[in-house]
């Protein structure tokens, strides 16, 4: 980025066509690296699985960083209100989950995090979550949760970076695991209960 280039943090509906740019480099992602999972159909529904108001306030947020008015990065959160992923002794805390695996505190899902491929290795990825968490701690959450793919090392070591807690055996291959689940308390001084 030079002097000149303006970048700006904007809110954005999930149905606005400035959005269009991130959900399609995402599917050629994960076609790229999951090609055996998904079909381009398949994979176009997975990334309208949620509907689209679930990510706008008040409990969810889909935020795009532009740079001279072209999305570089994003990504969006919304409510976990369905059982979590991970590893039994991680999921059994008392006090984050009940029995059937459902957050028992007010948790932000973290959904479509995302850099332009033209644009990586800038930071861009780690400022999209630090925004993404000013804006879940303003809308109320206590806790984050997200998953990544296993073919995905990069991410994951982002998230190990940036504070969140996995949720799966860290020593077994991620292939072994399937989907890549992370935590993060959002309360100062909050770590999750321990069992």
């Amino acid at each position: 980025m030079t002097t000149t280039d303006v970048r700006v943090v904007r809110s954005y509906p999930l149905s606005h066509p400035t959005v269009k740019p991130m959900l399609d480099e995402l599917a050629v992602e994960y076609l790229t690296r999951y090609a055996e999972h998904f079909t381009p159909d398949d994979l176009r529904a997975e990334l309208e699985r949620y509907p689209a108001e679930q990510f706008g306030a008040p409990d969810g947020d889909l935020i795009l960083i532009l740079e001279d008015g072209v999305p570089v990065a994003g990504g969006a959160f919304r409510l976990r209100a369905e059982p979590e992923l991970g590893s039994a002794d991680r999921l059994s805390r008392p006090g984050t989950r009940d029995a059937d695996g459902l957050p028992t505190v007010r948790t932000a899902e973290y959904k479509r995090i995302w850099t332009s491929s033209a644009h990586r290795r800038r930071g861009l990825a780690r400022e999209v979550l630090a925004e993404l968490e000013v804006r879940a701690v303003a809308a109320g959450y206590e806790r984050l949760y997200l998953t990544t793919g296993p073919r995905q090392p990069e991410a994951a070591a982002l998230y190990l970076a940036t504070g969140w807690t996995p949720l799966f055996d860290s020593t077994l291959a991620p292939e072994e695991i399937g989907p890549l689940a992370f935590e993060k308390w959002l309360c100062p001084g909050h770590t999750a209960p321990q069992s």
